[in-house]
């Protein structure tokens, strides 16, 4: 049941988002990428040090992560350059391409992990033939951020699919490729996207001197 604003007990109510960081999950810099691969690589986290790379290339959402099969990306005994997914929320499909770090630990984690390519990259720990959840994947990305001292409430899963978008957006300027990459159907979302609204009016009025 609710308060009415005329209660007293309204006065004691807390926001339910009080004290929690709300609103778009930061992305990853180029040296917070490296010192979760050390981190994962350190602690021997083969599994995650995959999922890891290829979250990073891949720029797929949390729920198209861990469907991926490993036919998807896995052809003739070796990871494929590019890959073709269909996105679970548009239904449209998205190309990307798997670069040689995170073909190189998508490479260890099947030796160990085994399967056929009808089997999923990443499978469930409760049911090895069912792929891993989006909660687990949370909790993971979660363990990695604060595992190189990064607060959770700022960062999760799709602090990964923002980053290298976000460092290519930094690099080069190019909206439009920023939009193709992620599978963007609308300019609009890409523009929130990597912050361009902020960082860019903010680096654009620290040069203007008047």
């Amino acid at each position: 049941m609710g308060h009415s604003s005329l209660d007293p007990a309204f006065d004691d109510l807390r926001p339910w988002n009080e004290g929690r960081v709300v609103g778009a999950k930061r992305a990853l810099k180029p040296q917070q990428v490296w010192a979760i691969r050390f981190w994962l690589d350190q602690h021997r986290r083969l599994r995650d040090r995959a999922l890891f790379d290829f979250a990073i290339d891949s720029k797929l959402r949390g729920c198209d992560v861990v469907k991926v099969w490993i036919g998807d990306i896995m052809a003739g005994g070796r990871i494929r350059d590019r890959a073709i997914v269909v996105q679970q929320k548009s239904k449209r499909p998205v190309q990307f391409e798997i670069v040689e770090p995170a073909r190189q630990s998508l490479l260890s984690w099947f030796e160990r992990r085994g399967g056929t390519l009808n089997d999923f990259v990443f499978p469930s720990r409760n049911d090895y033939m069912d792929h891993m959840s989006t909660r687990q994947y949370g909790r993971l990305v979660r363990e990695w951020v604060t595992g190189i001292g990064l607060q959770a409430e700022e960062y999760g899963t799709h602090s990964l699919r923002r980053t290298k978008a976000s460092i290519i957006y930094k690099a080069t300027r190019n909206l439009r490729a920023v939009q193709i990459l992620p599978g963007h159907a609308k300019i609009e979302s890409t523009v929130r996207y990597p912050g361009v609204d902020v960082e860019d009016a903010l680096e654009l009025s620290e040069r203007m001197d008047i």
